[in-house]
């Protein structure tokens, strides 16, 4: 399954202009108001630290104020700068629309155990410890990793994301449309509320 999943994805990546004809199946991940008059897009690898760090501290009050009581439509596309990255998203993503967040959640708070544990079969052991965490099974994790028409299709979709809004680096942020580097909440926060206002 293993030497499967890294040939697939080696694969994948190392032919980027090859999008799927299966990319228009894959689903932006939402969370709070659909008719929000904010809309907030944050462009995210799983192995960016500064993403990590933002998801340990300004989108939990983010949450907290805005998404949760329903003055904000966050959405979180994947950005892929490596196989690991597409690995995590891709468990992610099998545990439902559902579960994503919980499990994004999970894999930023262990970034810095399971994209530092060396080989990538090590990589995809402490995914899979991860997955399970979740509530995962085997099975659904075997399936999940072994797509690789899935996985072929997710890179489409975030070179066509990434073309069209121009992502260069992680995170970033369209408020709005309007595109935002990284940044603390208090000046997430002022952003969110000049545009409530207008």
């Amino acid at each position: 399954m293993l030497r499967t999943l890294m040939s697939a994805a080696a694969a994948v990546l190392f032919s980027l202009s090859m999008a799927s004809a299966e990319e228009s199946d894959i689903v932006d991940m939402v969370q709070g108001n659909a008719d929000a008059k904010v809309e907030i897009i944050e462009y995210a690898s799983l192995t960016c630290p500064h993403c990590a760090t933002f998801h340990a501290g300004p989108y939990k009050d983010l949450k907290k104020d805005y998404i949760e009581t329903g003055k904000v439509k966050f959405v979180f596309r994947e950005v892929y700068f490596d196989r690991f990255g597409l690995w995590g998203s891709m468990i992610a993503r099998c545990a439902g629309p559902d579960r994503f967040f919980g499990m994004t959640d999970l894999i930023f708070k262990e970034q810095s155990n399971w994209a530092r544990a060396g080989e990538p079969a090590a990589i995809v052991a402490e995914l899979r410890k991860l997955g399970l965490k979740g509530g995962m099974s085997e099975e659904t994790l075997d399936a999940c990793l072994e797509d690789a028409d899935n996985a072929q299709a997710l890179v489409g979709w975030y070179q066509a994301n990434a073309e069209r809004d121009n992502v260069r680096s992680t995170p970033s942020f369209l408020i709005n449309g309007e595109p935002y580097s990284n940044m603390n909440y208090a000046d997430l926060s002022a952003i969110i509320e000049e545009k409530l206002a207008e």
